[in-house]
């Protein structure tokens, strides 16, 4: 291979996968090696070459020498210019990536765009009327000559429009700000609104497949910071930029020179804000992550509170936290240090301005050429013209912090929503029968779980699924209800593919209780009528005695009117699955789906909730998924499920009879 075909294997573009980044720069780096190494191999063969034999006594050819050196610097150069090149396109590919998200953060709230041209419009006006003040100011000066030497009318006169100056410009910065604020709010809100619709629509792994703390923080942090990071401080920059350009127009039209000395020394920060930043967007978005990190952690540290004390796990639990607060603590340190490096750097510059102002206006004034008033107004300037630097590099940790936050939000809504179902026909009467043909379905790609799965269920049947944890009980409902779909094969839902109905229209249509029991912050009511929020009172407490849990329920302070809090933290996990029952019980669904829905109830209520769901079970098609094998031993068929397939399928006596994988199962609960 020739050191020419070498360079051409440099990238030529680069990848917009994230996770791919920082592999194809060592890619690069390797690359760039390789070559490096390749050109060396070239010149130490031609030296050889030139030197005849190893170990010979034969005189070097200094021509040859010189020329593989010659092409050695070439080839350098040509490798210098490409990672040069590489550089600029990461450089535009990234300004052209964040100039989209400033675009799609303003899309948000689109209605509301006139209060943005509001924003503007007063900023300008209020811009305008506030570099009007120090002309001013300097001919009031100017009208103080000396002592008894006052024009005291012009003075009075000038004084007089600064007020009225200073007063609409108070105003229009009162308005900007209120329209500003308005604004950020609006778009906020509605960046959030869609956000949670994006949850609702997508794939019910992406949820699963997120830490929830993670995704509480995108829908909270994120999106405040990036609202108010992007609006309240693009409006800021803006601001800024037009302010410098008002202020050194005002300064050319009074004295060049002067307009020179501020002009050419104050954009000096300008450089030490780019670099910077530069440098600390790598860091802002390594702290959004952590930031994440921790909020996922501290959710699940809540919700499995009990778990963690009973296991004692109380210092593990701290060491991760203060392992990710570290992270996150180093980090945003770096970040924060970087970024607030930029206002006093800033500040200082224009200082020097000031003095720089102070000092050649004081020797244009010994000569004549400049006024005292003047002199003030262009130390005005030099504060106006530099204070717009020094809030520019205040905000720009705060858009830092904004543009890594608004990838986060991006992240969330590029995700794939789950195929629309809106031109399917919705399913208005299910018979309650079942079938699946030749199903396969995995979580993971390359990890097989259900493998060519049959099964036909009757109208009616009540069908118990049983087997080892991890055999895919839970999973096999999941595909039932559509919460995933299969990889391959068809599930036929009362004779239509449930690819080719509507998903709520078959979700209508369960039932479903399950282990782990749900209640919203809201009273006992309606929580029972969470399926039929027009249910009477009478209904409710009908379905409440059906499911055991009225007796409890008027024990408490304010009967069936009492509140619940979020989770169901004021009542026990028992009573807790009672009103999930009562729930199911009220909609008497055509399907019902039973995952362990007894699980947490003592056995006297057991069996009382067992009478009511055979009587609601009554002519309907239920699925029960169990480990307490006594309590599905009146199903008509029971499957017995093992590795993601159905390895036995009868009643209980048949499978009793066979002696096989359930017959085993079903002795070892009562040895």
């Amino acid at each position: 291979m020739s050191d020419i075909d070498l360079i051409n294997q440099l990238p030529k573009d680069t990848k917009t996968d994230k996770k791919r980044k920082a592999r194809e720069k060592e890619d690069q780096k390797v690359t760039i090696s390789a070559v490096g190494s390749a050109l060396i191999d070239s010149v130490e063969a031609k030296v050889a070459t030139a030197t005849g034999e190893e170990g010979s006594a034969v005189s070097v050819s200094t021509p040859a020498i010189d020329r593989s050196v010659a092409e050695y610097k070439s080839n350098t150069k040509i490798i210098s210019r490409e990672v040069k090149r590489q550089k600029r396109f990461e450089h535009k590919k990234h300004l052209k990536e964040n100039f989209s998200i400033v675009y799609r953060v303003f899309k948000f709230a689109k209605k509301d765009q006139w209060l943005l041209w509001l924003t503007c419009l007063f900023d300008v006006a209020e811009t305008v009327l506030a570099l009007f003040i120090p002309a001013i100011l300097g001919k009031s000066i100017d009208c103080i000559v000396g002592k008894g030497n006052v024009n005291m009318p012009l003075l009075l006169q000038n004084i007089t429009i600064m007020c009225v100056l200073i007063l609409c410009s108070a105003a229009c910065k009162w308005t900007e700000t209120v329209a500003t604020n308005v604004y950020c709010i609006r778009a906020s809100k509605a960046t959030r609104e869609r956000l949670f619709k994006k949850f609702n629509k997508v794939p019910l792994s992406v949820i699963d497949n997120n830490q929830h703390g993670d995704l509480l923080d995108r829908m909270v942090n994120d999106v405040e910071d990036m609202t108010y990071g992007f609006l309240d401080s693009i409006q800021s920059v803006f601001s800024g930029v037009f302010s410098i350009v008002g202020t050194i127009v005002f300064m050319l039209m009074l004295n060049l020179k002067m307009a020179a000395i501020i002009i050419l020394v104050t954009p000096l920060s300008l450089f030490f804000t780019y670099f910077i930043a530069k440098k600390s967007r790598t860091l802002f978005n390594r702290m959004a992550k952590a930031q994440g990190d921790i909020s996922g952690h501290m959710e699940e540290y809540f919700s499995g509170q009990k778990i963690v004390k009973t296991f004692g796990h109380e210092e593990q639990s701290i060491k991760a936290y203060e392992s990710l607060n570290k992270e996150f603590y180093v980090v945003s340190e770096k970040a924060q240090f970087l970024s607030k490096l930029i206002g006093p750097i800033t500040r200082f510059i224009n200082g020097l301005v000031y003095g720089l102002v102070g000092l050649f206006g004081s020797i244009f004034a010994i000569r004549g050429q400049m006024s005292v008033g003047m002199i003030s107004t262009f130390l005005t300037y030099s504060n106006s013209f530099g204070k717009p630097f020094t809030e520019i590099a205040d905000e720009i940790s705060n858009i830092q912090s904004a543009f890594a936050s608004a990838r986060r939000v991006f992240d969330m809504l590029e995700k794939k929503d789950e195929p629309s179902d809106e031109n399917l026909p919705a399913l208005d009467v299910a018979d309650g029968s079942l079938e699946l043909k030749n199903v396969c379905f995995s979580y993971i790609p390359k990890q097989k779980l259900i493998e060519n799965l049959n099964l036909e269920v009757k109208p009616g049947q009540k069908v118990a699924i049983v087997g080892p944890t991890g055999c895919g009980k839970s999973t096999l409902i999941n595909l039932i209800m559509r919460f995933y779909d299969v990889n391959s094969g068809e599930i036929i839902f009362s004779g239509k593919n449930v690819n080719a109905i509507t998903r709520a229209s078959l979700r209508t249509k369960y039932g479903m209780v399950l282990q782990e029991s749900w209640l919203f912050a809201g009273t006992v009511f309606d929580n029972i009528a969470y399926g039929k929020p027009n249910a009477t009172q009478e209904e409710v407490e009908e379905a409440a005695k059906m499911a055991g849990a009225h007796e409890f329920i008027l024990k408490m302070k304010n009967g069936y009117k009492t509140q619940i809090e979020e989770g169901g933290g004021n009542v026990s996990q028992g009573q807790k699955q009672l009103l999930c029952i009562a729930r199911i019980m009220l909609i008497k669904p055509p399907m019902l789906i039973l995952d362990e829905a007894t699980s947490n109830i003592d056995t006297n209520t057991e069996m009382k909730i067992q009478t009511a769901f055979n009587a609601i079970m009554q002519g309907r098609t239920s699925f029960i998924i169990a480990h307490r094998l006594s309590t599905i031993t009146n199903a008509d068929m029971i499957l017995v499920m093992n590795k993601g397939n159905v390895i036995e399928k009868g009643n209980h006596q048949e499978l009793m009879e066979k002696k096989g994988f359930y017959y085993h199962l079903y002795q070892s609960q009562f040895r």
